[in-house]
């Protein structure tokens, strides 16, 4: 699982030359409910949009259910997980460009946050799903999810999370695979995409947060970018 990554900075976006660069500010660290490119293949076009981490955001989970985290899709479930079967099943796909997602070792004895990335330090990204939300004045807003598959036995990334629970990585596509990603035609076909990358291919290394950090907070909408 991964519930924060980093964003890459506009110098990064060089590494996704086939996709315009984002027109809209946003922070380089997101967390649930931050706004953060997606690249998209909307009507024969490759675009990049701004979009929510996390396919349902807080603000839509009805009054008296639990907050429920979506940033996550497990790949044996997506088709019929409530949350994320819709675009699934409609190919909603999307990439999710990053520089270094993070997770927590427990290797230690207690949780340590580790930041991972591509072994050559380049920007990378990751498969994911969008999902389009209307907006009260008749516009509409976009949420994402990352996509992840079983890491039981991945030399790296069965590093991460508590012992005794499944361990879980995010997909990320080599760059030679992002449009045929965005273009499937089935959901088999995009299945076939998702599996880890090799652990020669990335770097891993532990990045506390400093002392003084607390819980990110929650993001101020206000100075949010528009979403459309």
């Amino acid at each position: 699982m991964c519930t924060s990554y980093e964003a890459p900075g506009q110098m990064e976006f060089e590494a996704f030359s086939l996709f315009p660069k984002p027109s809209f500010e946003y922070r380089r660290e997101i967390y649930k409910d931050y706004a953060a490119p997606i690249f998209r293949h909307i009507d024969d076009q490759l675009s990049t949009d701004a979009a929510t981490f996390g396919m349902v955001p807080r603000e839509r989970i009805p009054p008296g259910v639990k907050v429920f985290d979506t940033m996550n899709a497990r790949a044996e479930t997506v088709g019929q997980k409530r949350s994320f079967s819709g675009a699934w099943n409609r190919l909603q796909l999307a990439l999710i460009p990053c520089h270094r997602f993070y997770e927590p070792s427990y290797e230690t004895g207690k949780a340590v946050r580790w930041r991972i990335g591509l072994a050559d330090g380049s920007a990378c990204a990751i498969a994911g799903l969008w999902r389009a939300w209307d907006n009260l004045d008749g516009s509409q807003r976009l949420s994402m999810t990352m996509l992840t598959v079983n890491a039981d036995e991945h030399p790296l990334m069965k590093r991460f999370h508590k012992p005794g629970v499944e361990k879980r990585g995010v997909v990320v596509l080599p760059q030679s695979e992002h449009v045929d990603w965005l273009s499937c035609r089935s959901t088999d076909e995009a299945r076939s995409f998702l599996r880890l990358l090799t652990a020669d291919a990335l770097k891993a290394e532990p990045y506390p947060l400093p002392p003084r950090a607390r819980t990110a907070p929650a993001p101020d909408q206000s100075d949010q970018p528009s979403l459309i």
